[in-house]
């Protein structure tokens, strides 16, 4: 059975990623603030794949990370944009069970 999709956080994470805006959520007890990327299904478990721009990390930053949709609270969309797609260290996407939405590459129009 797919898991079910969380319908009190599904447009706001879709919203992000369809207008190019940041996210801000709380995810295991530490705040994120990302750039939405990738939406689905992903080893059976529904998460969001984003590059985080600031907040609490244990890693260095800017980095991807991932959050699974059942841990994020607080969830908060934010004013501030992005460009869009940015390319990984291995030019490679994540492998989706199903991608739900895919943040457009940036606009080459844009100024």
């Amino acid at each position: 059975m797919a898991p079910e999709i969380d319908p009190n956080i599904n447009p706001i994470i879709w919203t992000a990623i369809e207008q190019k805006r940041l996210l801000r959520f709380h995810y295991k007890n530490r705040e994120r603030i990302v750039e939405p990327h990738d939406y689905g299904i992903h080893r059976g478990l529904i998460k969001l794949l984003g590059y985080q721009v600031a907040g609490s990390s244990s890693q260095k930053l800017p980095n991807w990370r991932w959050a699974e949709q059942d841990l994020i609270f607080d969830l908060e969309l934010l004013d501030r944009t992005f460009p869009g797609g940015r390319p990984t260290k291995s030019g490679k996407h994540q492998r989706w069970d199903k991608l739900f939405i895919r943040v457009k590459p940036p606009d080459k129009h844009q100024k």
